[in-house]
C-alpha cells in the first residue's frame, strides 16, 4: 500500500467570540487556508482531487456542504469537489484520516483535509437548539433513551467525572491552565507559530477590510496569573472545572495537503511528515471525554510503539482533566505534551481543531528536530481519533 505524506500544513490564528475573525463567513475563512496550502506547496490547484473539511455545527453559514462552498470561494477550479465531515471535535482529524486513506489506496494522489468553525456566527449547540425550538425533535432517539435511561449527555458532566475518577483537584486544573497560557505565550514570543499561521485580514461588520492582519492567537492571556485563574466561577456548584480550565470558544480554520508517492513525483513537492498510524475508537458516551486514554493505548499497541518512542504529543485541551488524566494513564512525559500550549489558551474551533493540532504538531517537530508525534482528542459521543506522524 502507498504511504500518505503531509506536504503543507496551515491554520489561522484563533479568533475570540466576536473577535478578529468574526467578520469572516466560514466558507471564505476556510478558502483562505485552502489557498495558503496551494501557495505553500506550489502545486497546480487543479491537481487537488478532493477537499474534505470537518465542521461540527453544519447549519446556517456552515450548511449545505461547507467544504464544497469553501472550494467555490477559493482559487481551486470548479472541478475540485468537496465533502464535509462531522465526528464532533475530531471532525478535521477524521478528515485527515479519510484523505490519507484515499491516497494510500491509490484512488487519489492529492487531497486537502481541514476544518472550519465560526463559533461567533454559528454558535455552539445551534444545530440542536434551532430544530428543538421549531418543534422538530432532538438527536436522542427512543432506542438511545432505552439504552441510556435518564441520561443527558454532557461534556461538562464528563469533565467533572474524569476529574473525580482520577483524583484531580481544582488546584491542579488551575495550574495546568496557567501552564497552557505560559507555553502559548512563549511560543508566540519566540516565533514558533509564524510558519504555520495564515495572516487573515480583519474585516469590519460590513465586510470591508481594515488593512490590519490577524496573526496572533487571540485567546492567549499574556497577563494570566494563578490567582486570576483560581478566582473564576465554577461551571457547576460543587464541581472542579471553570471556564478558565476549559477550552475557549474560537473562530478558525486549518488544513493539510496530503499526497502519496505518485503525488510527490507528479507534483514535484517535498513531504514534511508521513502518516505512521491512524485509528479511531468508541468508548463510554456518558463520561464521553475519556476515550483518548484507551484509544492511545490501543493505537500504540497496533503501531508497535511505546509512549516513550513518541517525541511530542498533542492532546486537545477540551477541559483540563482530559490531558492530565491522559498523562497519568499513559505514564507520559508532561514536558512533551502540548509544548506550545493548547486549547485552554489557543482556543478550540471545534471542527477545525483536528488539523489545527496537526499543523502545530508537525511544525513543532520540525523546529525541535524531533521524529515522532502523536495527536488525539476527545469527541462528542465518547470517541477519539489517534494519529501518529513521522517528521521527514
Amino acid at each position: 500500500m502507498a504511504e500518505a505524506y503531509i506536504v503543507a500544513a496551515a491554520r489561522t490564528a484563533g479568533g475570540r467570540r466576536g473577535g478578529k475573525l468574526a467578520g469572516w463567513h466560514p466558507a471564505d475563512l476556510a478558502a483562505q487556508v485552502i489557498d495558503a496550502l496551494v501557495v505553500k506547496s506550489g502545486i497546480d490547484p487543479a491537481a487537488v482531487e478532493d477537499v474534505i473539511l470537518g465542521c461540527v455545527s453544519q447549519v446556517g453559514e456552515q450548511a449545505t456542504n461547507v467544504a464544497r462552498n469553501a472550494v467555490l470561494a477559493s482559487r481551486l477550479p470548479e472541478s475540485v469537489p468537496g465533502t464535509s465531515v462531522d465526528r464532533q471535535c475530531g471532525s478535521s482529524q477524521q478528515a485527515l484520516h479519510f484523505a490519507a486513506q484515499a491516497v494510500m489506496s491509490g484512488a487519489m494522489d492529492a487531497v486537502i483535509a481541514g476544518g472550519v468553525e465560526s463559533m461567533t456566527r454559528v454558535p455552539m449547540f445551534t444545530p440542536n437548539a434551532l430544530p428543538a425550538k421549531a418543534g422538530l425533535g432532538t438527536y436522542m432517539s427512543p432506542a438511545m433513551k432505552r439504552r441510556y435511561p435518564g441520561v443527558e449527555f454532557s461534556q461538562f458532566t464528563g469533565a467533572e467525572m474524569i476529574a473525580k475518577n482520577y483524583g484531580i483537584d481544582k488546584d491542579a486544573l488551575d495550574r495546568y491552565a496557567l501552564e497552557s497560557h505560559r507555553r502559548a505565550m512563549a511560543a508566540t514570543r519566540s516565533g514558533a507559530f509564524e510558519g504555520e499561521i495564515v495572516p487573515i485580514e480583519i474585516l469590519q461588520a460590513d465586510g470591508s477590510g481594515t488593512g490590519e492582519r490577524h496573526m496572533v492567537d487571540e485567546g492567549i492571556r499574556f497577563d494570566a496569573t494563578l490567582e486570576g485563574i483560581a478566582g473564576v466561577k465554577l461551571i457547576a456548584e460543587g464541581g472542579r472545572c471553570t471556564a478558565a480550565t476549559a477550552s475557549q470558544i474560537c473562530d478558525g480554520a486549518s488544513g493539510v495537503l496530503v499526497v502519496n508517492e505518485r503525488g510527490l513525483k507528479a507534483l514535484g513537492v517535498k513531504p514534511i511528515a508521513r502518516i505512521h498510524h491512524m485509528s479511531v475508537m468508541g468508548h463510554d458516551p456518558v463520561i464521553m471525554l475519556e476515550a483518548p486514554l484507551p484509544a492511545t493505548l490501543r493505537a500504540l499497541k497496533k503501531a508497535g510503539m511505546r509512549i516513550q518512542d513518541i517525541d511530542l504529543y498533542e492532546v486537545n485541551e477540551a477541559f483540563a482533566p482530559v490531558p492530565i488524566a491522559w498523562l497519568e494513564a499513559l505514564d507520559a512525559d508532561p514536558a512533551r505534551l502540548n509544548v506550545n500550549g493548547g486549547a485552554i489558551a489557543l482556543g478550540h474551533p471545534l471542527g477545525a481543531s483536528g488539523t489545527k493540532l496537526m499543523t502545530t504538531l508537525v511544525h513543532a517537530l520540525g523546529r525541535r528536530g524531533k521524529r515522532y508525534g502523536l495527536q488525539t482528542m476527545c469527541e462528542g459521543g465518547g470517541m477519539a481519533n489517534v494519529t501518529i506522524v513521522e517528521r521527514l
